[in-house]
């Protein structure tokens, strides 16, 4: 294994020379990548490991389809949105057609963060009212503005303006009802410090928090609307087909005011977006000045004309269901087969193993995540954490994963299980 290593060290030792300490890695031993196709990347040492961590590229790494895209619109033109082509509109006209009709326009950006950032301040000049209200755990990105209401982002403090809430429990019958009232309750809070509330952003698929599997939260949305503020739907992680539906908030009964895109929208090009009533656009366009240099050109445009082909197609939605299913079943077996407890949240292909469960503390359940993350690496299975204190296992991998590579991550995994258990056996011996 050492000898493994040796070119991680290498690569981790020069990127520590050159790189700021804002970067980190995954793993004890950070992976090396060499090459990636589909759904494995190869490391500097030729082993090949099962992404079942990355949903960014959708369509899988290296996607033929995506690189003859890009290379062909290098070749004709990749300026900016002060000049006009007819590829960028039609893309856009394509895009609002999968949504709701008072979806009207689109901006572009470059990230989800860009597209968050830009959706709050849509929302504080169509209300004209600052509060937000966000999730305990919530992760909306890395501007100043964003950080200010991502209360997961360790270091940084949320914004006088803002109010996480706590979520009810995974179970409870009546988590919308206890939600709503959760909601009406942060409002108030806000309209005190002389922050009334003007929008409610939510990660579709509540990632950061633990994984959130579908559910209505109509009278959720009625709460965030009766005080006054507008839904943002954060479809970065959820959009493109993830839930088994072609955007996060179908699974939750309700239709936004606000939706942002960003993460698979390009395969792995910087594209993102903001997509709204046409009026909140125009009133904002007319006081104020957005302009970003790369986005919505031509060439991310042309990567994610192929992710929304094969959305169009019905092919992402279609294997997020039908993978999602085969992997909550070998999971599930896994576990019953086992004596670790353990729940597993599915929403489509994002997928949850919540380890503090069966009595275990919070801590105990945060060390055998990491443990599992740690020995599925060793097993060449990419996956990481998630939830409020790191405790949830989170799979979510490209959505052209086979069955064949589901029952291999289900195996592994398994396997895992059984190897720790019976370590722990001879430990107490």
């Amino acid at each position: 294994m050492a000898d493994e290593a040796a070119p991680a060290i290498a690569v981790a030792k020069d990127r520590s020379r050159v790189l700021g300490g804002t970067y980190r890695t995954f793993y004890s031993e950070p992976l090396t990548v060499a090459s990636a196709r589909g759904c494995t990347i190869t490391d500097a040492n030729g082993e090949d490991y099962l992404d079942a961590y990355n949903n960014v590229p959708v369509l899988g790494h290296s996607s033929p389809a995506v690189r003859s895209a890009v290379s062909a619109e290098l070749g004709r033109a990749n300026s900016h949105t002060r000049y006009l082509d007819a590829r960028v509109i039609d893309y856009a006209r394509r895009l609002i057609d999968r949504f709701p009709a008072h979806f009207e326009s689109v901006v572009f950006a470059c990230s989800g963060s860009e597209a968050n950032d830009l959706a709050l301040r849509l929302a504080a000049h169509a209300t004209g009212r600052d509060g937000v209200i966000v999730t305990r755990h919530a992760y909306h990105g890395t501007t100043s503005a964003v950080a200010a209401i991502s209360p997961s982002l360790v270091g940084t403090e949320v914004g006088e303006h803002v109010e996480p809430i706590d979520l009810p429990a995974w179970d409870a019958a009546d988590f919308d009802d206890l939600l709503a009232e959760a909601i009406a309750g942060a409002a108030r809070r806000l309209e005190v410090r002389g922050h009334p509330l003007g929008a409610f952003i939510l990660d579709s698929t509540v990632t950061s928090d633990g994984i959130l599997e579908p559910r209505s939260l109509a009278a959720t949305a009625g709460a965030v609307r009766s005080h006054g503020g507008l839904w943002i739907a954060d479809e970065v992680q959820s959009g493109f087909g993830r839930t088994g539906a072609d955007w996060g908030f179908q699974r939750l009964d309700l239709i936004p005011d606000l939706v942002t895109l960003g993460k698979p929208m390009g395969n792995g090009l910087p594209i993102s977006a903001v997509l709204g009533p046409r009026e909140i656009f125009d009133d904002f366009g007319a006081e104020q000045r957005y302009f970003n240099t790369f986005a919505g050109t031509a060439v991310p445009v042309a990567a994610a004309e192929v992710v929304l082909t094969a959305l169009e197609s019905g092919d992402l939605v279609a294997r997020a269901q039908e993978g999602g299913r085969l992997l909550e079943n070998l999971l599930i077996d896994a576990i019953e087969s086992s004596a670790t407890p353990a729940l597993v949240r599915r929403n489509g292909l994002m997928v949850g193993i919540d380890f503090e469960t069966g009595g275990i503390t919070t801590e105990s359940a945060v060390e055998r995540a990491k443990e599992m993350v740690e020995r599925l690496y060793a097993e060449r299975i990419l996956v990481s954490t998630t939830g409020r204190a790191g405790t949830v296992l989170k799979i979510r991998p490209p959505l052209v994963i086979t069955d064949d590579e589901l029952r291999e991550l289900a195996s592994g995994f398994a396997r895992v299980l059984a190897r720790g258990e019976a370590e722990a056996a001879h430990a107490g011996e």
